[in-house]
């Protein structure tokens, strides 16, 4: 067993609100090419990852606060991250960037925090705000960095899955303009975004996990991972949302 896979396995006593996942060998094999360097390119398309899943108290517990609110609340966070008295998702928070930076150090022991934030309450915003990439305006030269996001219980994260630059060049078209959420010859936003999640283009993070995904300012040595939320149903759902974001020492 090599000295990645023991410290995963070491990992379940002394982590609070998570549960690491067990790996197939093909993702142990990307994640140890990440541990060795982070700005592996071909290791990038290959992620999202998820790496942990909550527990079952935290997610009812997380979603029972998202639930009691009507709107939805954003707490960014730094190093100077002091949560408000009467913020009720703030423990978890803790919680959960504490758990999580156990698991990404072990998992690329380069990572240093950066920044994060957390959302929660009922999401109605009736289309998503059109892909994207976590970006660090902290650092213009920054490439491909460790990023890490939730969703609980209900609104779900979709992902470009692989290499954008591998599609052919009407996909990637469409994915331009759902960036931009435009329309295109090909058609309007709405109807391409249905249609390249049944081919499976786009894909769905699950919920109620970690997923270890790469952030950054683009370049050639670096692959952020392109993502949009989910689409809330009419009236709004309730969710939380969870983000803590890594520089490379």
């Amino acid at each position: 067993m090599t000295t990645l896979r023991q410290a995963w396995a070491a990992l379940p006593p002394v982590l609070d609100i998570l549960e690491p996942v067990t790996f197939t060998e093909a993702e142990w094999s990307v994640l140890e090419r990440l541990r060795e360097g982070f700005g592996d390119r071909a290791a990038h398309a290959q992620l999202p990852l998820p790496i942990a899943r909550f527990r079952d108290e935290a997610v009812r517990g997380i979603f029972a606060e998202a639930a009691r609110c009507d709107d939805v609340e954003t707490v960014a966070m730094d190093d100077r991250w002091k949560p408000a008295p009467s913020d009720p998702m703030a423990a978890y928070a803790r919680r959960f960037n504490d758990d999580v930076d156990r698991l990404t150090q072990v998992l690329v022991p380069a990572a240093r925090y950066r920044k994060g934030h957390y959302a929660w309450g009922r999401f109605t915003v009736p289309a998503p705000h059109g892909l994207h990439t976590d970006h660090s305006a902290e650092d213009p030269a920054a490439g491909g960095e460790p990023i890490c996001i939730a969703r609980i219980e209900t609104l779900g994260t979709h992902y470009v899955a692989g290499d954008p630059a591998a599609y052919d060049a009407t996909t990637r078209r469409k994915l331009e303009a759902l960036r931009y959420w435009t329309t295109i010859p090909e058609g309007e936003p709405e109807a391409i975004f249905e249609e390249l999640l049944a081919q499976r283009v786009l894909r769905t993070i699950p919920v109620n996990h970690v997923v270890l995904m790469v952030a950054g300012n683009g370049g050639p040595a670096s692959l952020p991972t392109q993502h949009v939320a989910a689409r809330p149903p009419e009236g709004g759902i309730a969710s939380a949302f969870f983000q803590r974001q890594y520089r490379l020492a």
